[in-house]
């Protein structure tokens, strides 16, 4: 229950930080002189609700009684669901078929990239405590 306090503080921390971020982002690069407020709540709540649930579903991969697969499927519903549900819901994403599909199709290939990343990179790490291991006789 401590982890998941300390993740849920830091993924919404860190969403509402990216809200700030890019709200900058569009003042300057996007020579927008007056925000409507409405939106930038919209916005950075919707960035913070995403921030807590991308930081948070991880610990679906410290349920040791699940299998690689089993922990990995129910880590992409979760956030797959609840990530389109935001962006279609607020508008990030637009609700034409072209639009939906291409960020469907985006948000596959860098979800795959971020766990073929991780998964090489724990794989790697185990390997190097297995040969510390057998070095320790």
């Amino acid at each position: 229950m401590r982890t998941f306090l300390f993740r849920s503080m830091i993924g919404i921390f860190f969403g509402a930080f990216l809200a700030i971020m890019m709200t900058y982002a569009v003042i300057w690069f996007g020579d927008v002189e007056t925000l409507a407020a409405e939106g930038f709540i919209r916005n950075s709540l919707g960035s913070m609700f995403c921030g807590w649930f991308f930081s948070v579903t991880p610990l679906y991969f410290e349920i040791t009684t699940l299998k690689l697969w089993q922990q990995t499927l129910l880590h992409f519903i979760t956030v797959s669901l609840l990530y389109f549900i935001i962006s279609f819901g607020i508008g990030w994403i637009s609700f034409q078929m072209t639009t939906a599909m291409i960020s469907i199709l985006a948000f596959l290939i860098i979800y795959l990239l971020i766990w073929i990343g991780f998964y090489l990179y724990f794989r790697s790490e185990s390997r190097k405590l297995n040969e510390e291991l057998n070095h320790i006789e």
